[in-house]
């Protein structure tokens, strides 16, 4: 690692460590690799939320009985990337599979020679196994592959039905779909007649809603050519009126990210609307469990999203230097990553595969989620995937997101701010974080 990446990953890592605090067939082993064949090897993996991999653990140890998966899960992608950075910057104690979520890839790209280049373990035998851009994503500028890809973020909107129903709104999808289906007002302008005859709020917290709202754009916080673009950005700003009066009109809950008073307010009628990239559904249905819920508790999914496609998230399997079972490593992370796999993965965790396979496969399948009203998810985010290419994310994309609009729209939601205040709480934000 260099010196002048070594220093960003440093500066990056405490950074991070400020947010999670506030958020609470391949090549021949290198040498000291342990053998792939019968030697008894012991793998770490570390993945974050809900990745749905427990069983595929357990199975992968019943086909290949000499290996040991010791898996660590991170509870958020935000906490996991503190650990990664970390880790990165002490140039020791990461696990032999690392999860990278896209949005802090940017900032791994700086020193991806941290990680091995997954050419020399045959993942170009499988470039076809993934839409385009998702195996583009993982390719450093030497063109150089870190990354297995797990899954992507097609978005689309979890509802509370009896809370629709309050409120003399239809609650089967379709009238759903009907309702939501237009541009960010028109969804804000639903809120608002929602907000008005119920007194309750229309979504969680304005930070999740302004990230999709980002990631829409064809260029978000950087240029496609890596620069950045916030100040002086006219579409960004306009986004952000728009959210911005939401808030002021009563609409966002001021949830804390990642906090929805330990899954309470998913029960209550807090609010009835929930941005939702395939991976969280996972995440609706665990907080529903942990206040109390179940499927009873009124929880949908609509084939909809406000100004159409958007991909939010998506992970990728990479394999450290440091490791010394990076053969062994490779192997696990390629079969994780299969079709057959990716499938199981969804049916686990709710999210989206990034092979093409897998998704024809959950296109062709109206499997009902019990879960979500019997909703076929699966075919629901296979639809919300048409026209999806993940926006370019720059190296401190995700302390933007986190750090430097996340709390101007926690100071709004609380109405600590007005719009205009909290727009200009994050530019100073940026500039002492970012420059």
């Amino acid at each position: 690692m260099n010196a002048p990446a070594r220093r960003r990953i440093l500066a990056v890592a405490a950074v991070a460590s400020v947010s999670a605090l506030a958020l609470a067939g391949c090549s021949p082993a290198a040498p000291g690799d342990a053998a792939a064949g019968d030697e008894k090897v012991t793998l770490t993996v570390t993945t974050f939320g809900t990745f749905g991999y427990d069983d595929l653990y357990k199975e992968y140890e019943k086909l290949n009985p000499n290996v040991t998966i010791e898996a660590t899960n991170i509870d958020t992608g935000g906490n996991a990337r503190t650990d990664a950075f970390t880790k990165i910057a002490a140039g020791s104690g990461l696990s032999d599979v690392v999860a990278i979520e896209e949005g802090w890839l940017g900032a791994i790209m700086d020193v991806s020679d941290t990680f091995v280049d997954l050419r020399d373990y045959g993942i170009e035998d499988r470039k076809g196994d993934w839409v385009d851009w998702k195996y583009g994503q993982a390719t450093d500028a030497e063109g150089r592959v870190i990354g297995y890809g797990t899954d992507i973020g097609p978005a689309g909107i979890c509802y509370n039905g009896a809370a629709f129903e309050a409120a003399g709104l239809a609650k089967d999808r379709d009238s759903v779909a009907e309702l939501l289906n237009g541009d960010w007002e028109n969804f804000f302008a639903v809120g608002a007649d929602y907000t008005a005859k119920t007194g309750k709020a229309w979504y969680d917290h304005s930070g999740f809603v302004w990230n999709a709202m980002v990631n829409q754009l064809d260029e978000g916080y950087y240029t496609a050519d890596g620069e950045l673009n916030v100040e002086g950005n006219a579409e960004l700003k306009k986004r952000f009126e728009l959210l911005g009066a939401a808030a002021e009109g009563g609409q966002s809950a001021a949830q804390a990210a990642w906090d929805w008073n330990g899954g309470k307010s998913f029960v209550d009628g807090t609010f009835a609307t929930f941005v939702c990239p395939g991976w969280m559904l996972g995440v609706v249905q665990g907080q529903v469990e942990a206040g109390g819920g179940d499927a009873s508790t009124g929880w949908d999914f609509a084939d909809v999203f406000p100004g159409g496609a958007a991909n939010w998230g998506g992970a990728f399997l990479s394999i450290p230097e440091t490791s010394k079972n990076k053969e062994a490593a490779a192997k696990l992370a390629d079969w994780l990553t299969q079709p057959e796999q990716q499938v199981k993965q969804s049916a686990a965790a709710g999210n989206f595969p990034s092979t093409i396979k897998a998704q024809e496969t959950l296109a062709a399948d109206a499997t009902p989620n019990a879960f979500f009203n019997d909703a076929p998810t699966g075919a629901i985010l296979a639809e919300r995937a048409k026209g999806v290419v993940a926006q370019f994310k720059g190296a401190d994309d995700s302390v933007i997101q986190e750090n430097v609009f996340g709390p101007a729209l926690n100071a709004l939601d609380r109405g600590e701010t007005n719009t205009q205040g909290a727009w200009d709480q994050a530019l100073t934000l940026l500039k002492d974080l970012v420059g």
